[in-house]
């Protein structure tokens, strides 16, 4: 666990202190767009995956830090059980070494994961011993996504 958590970019997380002060959404911009997000969100039977793609400049960045700012804020209380609704966020940054590349991509998500839920955390550390090169960024992606990912989930 320990050196997972060295390895992870805490730089790549929506409130870390690189992406300080992070852009947010003026009132009253973006708003059928954050609205269809939030839908596609708070629907279970939908794919929670969004993928924000266009041309540099257009507010893709300033658009996911608003939405994950608001899940980050949301807590669903059922049964007196408490959910949260950010897992994980990675920002790619041209600016910094480890937030430009997808080397590091899964294996920061799946560290915010197990913060989040620590439920997982022995698995995912079961998945790390048994397979150290799992932190390396060179690593395939597809073999950090199925160690990592699939089975401990």
């Amino acid at each position: 666990w320990a050196r997972l958590a060295q390895v992870a970019v805490k730089g790549a997380q929506y409130n870390s202190c690189e992406c300080q002060p992070h852009p947010k959404c003026l009132d009253g911009t973006w708003v059928d767009l954050l609205k269809y997000i939030h839908k596609l969100l708070d629907n279970p039977e939908k794919n929670q995956l969004i993928w924000l793609h266009g041309m540099a400049g257009i507010g893709k960045s300033t658009i996911a830090f608003t939405v994950a700012e608001k899940m980050r804020g949301l807590k669903v209380t059922e049964e007196m059980n408490v959910e949260k609704q950010l897992a994980g966020t990675f920002f790619f940054s041209r600016k910094h070494t480890k937030c430009c590349t997808a080397g590091y991509f899964f294996v920061t998500l799946v560290y915010q994961l197990a913060t989040n839920f620590p439920s997982i955390q022995q698995d995912v550390s079961r998945a790390v011993c048994n397979n150290p090169t799992l932190l390396d960024p060179d690593t395939p992606l597809c073999d950090q996504m199925e160690a990592l990912f699939l089975q401990p989930l």
